[in-house]
């Protein structure tokens, strides 16, 4: 008999929950786009993270280097400043097995943007530039800049550009993925920046993928104070393991989602137990326990989440097109599937905390007190 009763409670519960989500749906539907924007915003965050990195590894191997040498302490992410000397270049292409050897200078412009100062001729041979507008450098003033980059700032051929208090013309722009996304002249970049002769690194193109770990022994060998890279290695780099301010960053993200998704179902269960005091009082003169009242608010704040995370994954994508359309140049936002079930996870986990205490508080109400309720 128990079994039987058992059977026949379990839908009322759930149609219950249903009932009171679907007849309160301006709450229900401001609940759920809540608790998702917490889930947007932890998906875009490492979505961001994930994608920058990404996209980083991505123009670092379209450049067509085998070998990269960086300045000794330097970081393959945040490459800046020209500390080496360009009679480097040489060195490096003498060496046997060499193909291709050219330096580059890095100079940081505002937030995160830079421009690179490049060898046309070797960097192109290189990298096998494929111009969508325009063409090769044919002034000292000219840049060639990247589809995302002219996209960003609505650039075309023969526009001018303001940067590092000296006015430049678009001379070409080109598809991106070859390391760097605003291109000009090395020897006028370093002539502007003070860094005559200096250089921030040095990519390095060998006759045959087999020679490199041969190659790279050698000029470690022979060049003791700096970096020397293979194209696997500086792929490794772009981690953000090897980045724990990112993530320290990325885990205060999560804890303000579920302190936010508990915020909101705690509200939302609050409110609901406030409106529904009469209701609560006839299912307890019913017969219904303080556990089958705890129940229908714990299945309530559980649907809330789960419905909130869904909302938020979709969303994710949104934002996603919106940084592809308005700021593809300074950002990137990757696809983070393997942390749908985190975000649903913290989302439920943020649902149940914030339900605790009024569905409590409600499963402890007096039949006869909640019936006189007005």
């Amino acid at each position: 008999m128990d079994e039987i009763e058992k059977k026949k409670r379990i839908p009322l519960v759930y149609r219950i929950v249903f009932e009171n989500l679907r007849n309160r749906r301006a709450r229900t539907v401001l609940s759920a786009l809540a608790i998702g924007l917490s889930v947007t915003m932890m998906l875009a965050i490492k979505g961001l993270a994930e994608g920058m990195l990404e996209d980083q590894r991505e123009r670092a191997r379209g450049v067509g280097a085998d070998l990269m040498v960086l300045p000794e302490g330097m970081s393959v992410i945040a490459m800046s400043s020209a500390p080496m000397s360009e009679k480097l270049v040489e060195f490096v292409q003498s060496q046997p097995h060499v193909k291709v050897a050219t330096g580059i200078t890095v100079q940081p412009l505002e937030r995160i943007n830079r421009i690179t100062g490049i060898d046309f001729g070797p960097y192109n041979a290189m990298a096998h530039f494929r111009f969508i507008e325009g063409g090769p450098f044919q002034e000292p003033y000219d840049a060639i800049v990247d589809e995302f980059y002219a996209r960003q700032r609505k650039l075309h051929v023969g526009d001018k550009l303001d940067i590092i208090n000296k006015e430049w013309t678009v001379r070409g722009i080109v598809e991106p993925g070859k390391a760097a996304r605003l291109l000009v002249q090395k020897d006028v970049l370093q002539e502007l920046t003070g860094a005559a002769g200096k250089i921030t690194a040095i990519y390095v193109q060998l006759d045959s993928p087999e020679n490199t770990q041969t190659v790279m022994d050698d000029l470690r060998e022979k060049m003791t104070n700096y970096q020397v890279y293979t194209t696997e290695e500086l792929m490794s780099q772009f981690s953000v393991s090897n980045m724990p301010e990112v993530q320290v960053f990325i885990n205060v993200i999560i804890a303000l989602s579920v302190a936010f998704g508990f915020l909101v179902i705690f509200l939302t269960m609050h409110t609901a137990v406030l409106e529904r005091t009469r209701e609560i009082g006839i299912l307890k003169s019913l017969g219904a326990s303080a556990d089958y009242v705890l129940g229908i608010f714990v299945r309530e704040a559980c649907v809330l989440g789960f419905l909130g995370a869904v909302v938020g994954i979709l969303a994710s994508f949104g934002t996603r097109e919106l940084i592809a359309f308005f700021i593809p140049a300074s950002m990137q936002q990757a696809v983070v599937p393997q942390w749908w079930p985190v975000a649903i996870v913290v989302t439920m986990l943020g649902a149940l905390l914030g339900v605790l205490y009024p569905a409590v508080k409600a499963a402890k109400q007096d039949a006869l007190e909640s019936l006189s309720y007005d």
